[in-house]
């Protein structure tokens, strides 16, 4: 058959393709696969957006979605599903989607890699189709009921799924039922990822966090009774010079009694048209060195007592080895504790025997703007 004759075949399914779109927002943690998940916005922006360090959704009103659009949404990734699938059984690739898919579907449109949902679509299947994200900031501070009724939705429409995630406050956390929480992680919701930052009750309140270590507690305490899979993040620096040490051992101590699924290194940087880029400018934070960096991560890591999975899987943990290299590894899987505690201590005090000059110092990030 003529190349014409077999994009004829097909065209009708791209025509569908390209009027079909669903709420796609932009941010999602890097150990969620990027083109592997799916994206689908359950929530619009941050409902608390009032942290000093934070400017994702700055200037940008919290919206609590309708549960009839969000299911919507879903039901249009099926559609899309549907007519990819069929333009590969049309050119021989039946259950295969993969780059003569794709040369296929742009053949007769070219301009549809440019269109934000295809792309999102067809990359999640191409890598399987196994995982999604629920953005933005916070989907648990949705009803619980209209959550659950999302979730099942979700995993009837789109089958192939393994694991569903989201962002969530710890605040939220603590202020929902645990039978709720439970409810919901069976409903298909499997991992969240929280914004812990520091577990400093003075920090908490300097950042504007909104929440106390009590709560962070309370919170992440409800989340692994309910079996999720728990994601922690805490913020090396983020208490700067001043408080370095009070940050460390306290947030080590939220961090032990909370014993979360995985504890995720994101080291602070100041970034522009943020309060603390302020304070950082005009003298009030002094940010650590690469050595006072590790110092502080040091003190940590010492004083953690947990079962997690420790991980520096961001491109700010950017200290180097001895031979030039990352000196941790950033896979999302990271080191198991207490296992690998001390080797982690080790490539720490590998890190502080090398030179400082050798490691990238965030202040060469702020001037070079890479924020």
């Amino acid at each position: 058959m003529a190349s014409g004759a077999k994009n004829n075949s097909y065209r009708e399914n791209v025509e569908k393709i390209s009027k079909l779109s669903f709420a796609v927002g932009v941010y999602r943690p890097p150990s969620e696969g990027g083109s592997a998940s799916i994206l689908l916005r359950i929530t619009e922006n941050c409902p608390w957006n009032k942290c000093t360090f934070c400017e994702m959704y700055k200037g940008q009103p919290f919206v609590y979605r309708p549960v009839e659009d969000i299911k919507a949404d879903i039901d249009t990734v099926r559609l899309m599903v549907d007519e990819i699938r069929e333009v590969a059984g049309k050119i021989g690739q039946e259950g295969k989607i993969n780059r003569d898919v794709l040369r296929a579907l742009l053949s007769v449109d070219p301009y549809l890699n440019d269109n934000h949902c295809f792309s999102t679509v067809f990359s999640w299947l191409y890598y399987g189709g196994k995982t999604a994200f629920l953005q933005d900031a916070d989907s648990m501070i949705m009803r619980p009921l209209e959550l659950i009724e999302v979730l099942k939705h979700l995993r009837k429409t789109l089958p192939t799924l393994t694991r569903v995630t989201s962002y969530t406050r710890s605040k939220t956390l603590s202020q929902r039922k645990l039978e709720d929480l439970k409810a919901i992680r069976e409903a298909g919701l499997d991992r969240i990822h929280v914004g812990l930052e520091t577990g400093d009750d003075e920090l908490l309140k300097i950042v504007r966090k909104g929440v106390t270590s009590a709560e962070q507690i309370e919170g992440g305490k409800k989340a692994m009774a309910a079996g999720f899979q728990l994601s922690e993040y805490w913020m090396p620096d983020l208490g700067g010079r001043e408080r370095w040490r009070q940050h460390a051992e306290n947030t080590a101590r939220v961090l032990n009694a909370i014993n979360p699924s995985y504890i995720r290194s994101r080291p602070f940087v100041p970034r522009q048209g943020t309060e603390i880029f302020n304070d950082y400018e005009q003298g009030r934070l002094h940010v650590s060195s690469p050595h006072d960096r590790l110092e502080e991560l040091q003190v940590m890591i010492e004083n953690l007592d947990v079962t997690s999975r420790v991980c520096f899987d961001h491109n700010m943990n950017s200290w180097t080895n001895k031979n030039g290299g990352l000196l941790f590894s950033q896979d999302y899987e990271g080191y198991k504790f207490p296992e690998e505690k001390q080797p982690v201590l080790e490539l720490i005090r590998e890190g502080l025997s090398i030179d400082e000059s050798r490691h990238i110092d965030v202040k060469e990030l702020i001037a070079m703007g890479s924020l």
